[in-house]
């Protein structure tokens, strides 16, 4: 159950005082810090689309909800990308985005044409949580189609994707599959 007080200057709701949630006070700064940039404020730093996506917050009692601030930052992530990207094609041209965009999808090409089983490695400890392997291949041969066939799909697909919990060898290491999503969800990113 999530409650309204403090917090709303922030735009989130606070969930229950006894439910872990975002730290407010890390939340507010790195959202202000965020506007403060897409602002042009010259006393600003520089925030990053890369380091939306990687942002962490630490969890506390009475926090904020944490769906808000992750749907607040996919949303802040994808302008910030555009940003990235109308900047780059203003200061070096069209072809430097395209050379950008081009490695990182081949990058990415190289391990969706991987065999079906074969993509990622699987988990060293054998009752480690991996990610059952029929799931990653699936959104895998999604991604292939929409860097080869020009099939819709969006960074909201590949953040919201979901996989089936298995147990050690059975499944695709966690982290690894993860980290490899963000690449992905960063390439759709500066081509959307």
């Amino acid at each position: 159950m999530a409650r309204t007080d403090s917090g709303a200057a922030a735009g989130f709701k606070r969930v229950a005082r006894g439910e872990l949630g975002y730290s407010p006070k890390q939340v507010e700064k790195f959202m202000e810090a965020a506007r403060a940039y897409l602002r042009g404020s010259r006393s600003s730093e520089v925030v990053t689309s890369h380091e939306v996506r990687t942002v962490a917050f630490d969890a506390v009692r009475g926090g904020y909800d944490a769906s808000q601030v992750d749907a607040a930052l996919d949303r802040l992530e994808d302008a910030l990308a555009r940003r990235e990207r109308d900047e780059l094609i203003d200061s070096e041209g069209e072809d430097a985005w395209l050379h950008e965009v081009g490695y990182l999808a081949g990058i990415l090409r190289n391990r969706l044409l991987r065999p079906d089983g074969d993509r990622f490695r699987r988990p060293s400890r054998s009752g480690s949580p991996s990610y059952s392997v029929k799931d990653v291949d699936d959104l895998c041969h999604r991604l292939l189609d929409y860097l080869e066939h020009d099939a819709t799909m969006s960074a909201d697909d590949v953040r919201t994707a979901v996989f089936r919990t298995v147990t050690g060898a059975d499944g695709y290491e966690e982290t690894q599959v993860d980290a490899f999503l963000d690449r992905c969800v960063e390439l759709i990113a500066k081509i959307a």
